[in-house]
């Protein structure tokens, strides 16, 4: 996987500073993406790159290995003209030491994912510079209606986030608000709600509930919010929101067939 690294000050004689990491590898007609911030310890041989925190990771389907070339060469040849140079050596997650703490419970709560949808025609069409514009004011207006809805951030994936909430309600409330808020972006997204036990390993989300919304999110279109039946349930009491029924749907890789319902207004 070629990497790249920012060069923020003079690399010889320069150690202990921030800076940011972009890696890409292609693999048939595949791409796969990964950057983010980074910290730069030491200098010359000695020199050790260390993720801030968890990097960014995207991939982009370009049908034909030609293509998916072609797109890797170019961005490479991007990165070499936007003062970035080649890192041979690992970039790793640097470990802090574990805190003494309990082992990890479960917890109940209504997940949500927000997608985006077309962002990879959008960046394509956008240019690096616009895209990473928008896509900061993008988490921006994320993060503020999950604050806003008392909604938490678990995880970014690429252009996607995860998140968790006391209520139903106020997950969808959420959904909806960030709907709104994105378009002013040209941004369309689509999210997936489901209710259920989860745990937090490793700053990542496990479990069975986390792998059904992620299929739910899959099965919505442009502009949806799609709720599983387990949301609908601990709705019975919200006659605010209105749900449409969507069907019995198989979720990949999930057991049996599960009942989806879609918001309306």
């Amino acid at each position: 996987m070629p990497k790249f690294l920012r060069i923020g000050v003079h690399q010889s004689n320069v150690s202990g500073y921030t800076s940011k990491a972009w890696c890409v590898r292609r693999t048939g007609s595949t791409i796969f993406l990964k950057w983010g911030a980074v910290e730069v310890q030491g200098t010359g041989a000695a020199r050790k790159v260390y993720w801030s925190r968890l990097p960014q990771e995207k991939t982009i389907r370009c049908r034909t290995a030609q293509r998916a070339q072609d797109y890797a060469k170019a961005a490479i040849a991007r990165r070499r003209s936007h003062r970035y140079e080649p890192l041979t050596g690992a970039i790793v997650l640097r470990r802090r030491p574990a805190a003494r703490s309990p082992e990890p419970k479960q917890a109940l709560a209504t997940i949500l994912i927000v997608d985006i949808v077309g962002s990879t025609a959008k960046a394509a069409k956008l240019g690096d510079a616009r895209w990473t514009k928008v896509m900061g004011h993008y988490y921006a207006a994320v993060r503020k209606e999950l604050k806003t809805c008392g909604g938490k951030e678990v995880v970014t994936t690429g252009d996607g986030v995860l998140a968790t909430f006391k209520k139903p309600a106020a997950a969808i409330s959420c959904a909806a608000a960030i709907q709104k808020a994105v378009r002013t972006l040209g941004l369309e997204i689509r999210v997936g709600l489901h209710a259920g036990e989860y745990t937090i390993s490793g700053g990542e989300m496990v479990g069975l509930a986390f792998h059904i919304c992620t299929r739910v999110a899959a099965k919505a279109r442009a502009g949806d919010v799609l709720v599983s039946s387990a949301v609908k349930d601990l709705m019975t009491a919200q006659s605010a929101v209105s749900l449409r029924d969507h069907g019995m749907h198989r979720l990949k890789g999930v057991p049996e067939r599960w009942k989806l319902y879609r918001v309306m207004g």
